[in-house]
């Protein structure tokens, strides 16, 4: 009597699972919008860090803060991360249980683009591998950026994946979100770059 309830169960499941998944909820507004700022946000980029000298590239405002080159670096490792996470929830397929406690767009966005500040090394203690070594040219950084940045889009023009129903871990949004992480987390450093640039030492001026 357990195994026939616990397959019967099963085909419940299952069932269910067919049936949210018939239900289409990435829509092609959708796939505009996240082509759309992750263009906008690379082209911004492109744009802010255009024709700079070593000595702009390098400025930082204080010893404790990072450079423009930093800043590009830093947001090339977190392509990198984030794309590998997109992989990664792609391959375990998709979870339509988990969209009804799916969190809202919105609050990507707004914590992302909050005023306060974000400290990388609290964030992926004891792993501090998104704080940039400043190793590499401000060139490099933005030919790997921009490298990672074009693949992400030209998946978006292309795929018939419904985005919304593929996850990252339990809690973490599903791939719609975390392409509105990348294009967001993008604009938040675009920010910071700006501010730099206003800085009255800064190379140039």
């Amino acid at each position: 009597m357990k195994r026939t309830k616990f397959i019967v169960n099963g085909i419940i499941c299952l069932l269910l699972s067919v049936n949210l998944l018939s239900q289409k909820l990435w829509t092609e507004a959708d796939r505009k919008y996240l082509l759309d700022n992750l263009k906008r946000t690379r082209d911004s980029l492109t744009r802010e860090t255009q024709n700079l000298s070593e000595q702009q590239w390098n400025f930082k405002e204080s010893p404790d803060r990072w450079s423009i080159n930093e800043v590009v670096e830093h947001l090339a490792i977190w392509e990198l991360l984030l794309d590998r996470e997109v992989s990664q929830a792609l391959v375990a397929g998709p979870q339509p249980e988990l969209t009804k406690n799916a969190r809202p767009d919105t609050a990507i966005i707004n914590f992302l683009m909050e005023d306060k500040p974000h400290i990388t090394t609290e964030y992926t203690k004891p792993f501090t591998f998104t704080v940039p070594m400043g190793l590499n040219s401000g060139k490099n950084n933005l030919a790997w950026f921009l490298k990672m940045r074009n693949e992400s889009v030209a998946y978006l023009d292309s795929t018939a994946q419904d985005l919304r129903y593929y996850f990252l871990r339990a809690g973490r949004g599903n791939v719609h979100q975390v392409f509105i992480t990348i294009f967001a987390h993008t604009d938040r450093h675009l920010r910071q770059i700006r501010n730099i640039k206003a800085n009255a030492k800064y190379p140039g001026r």
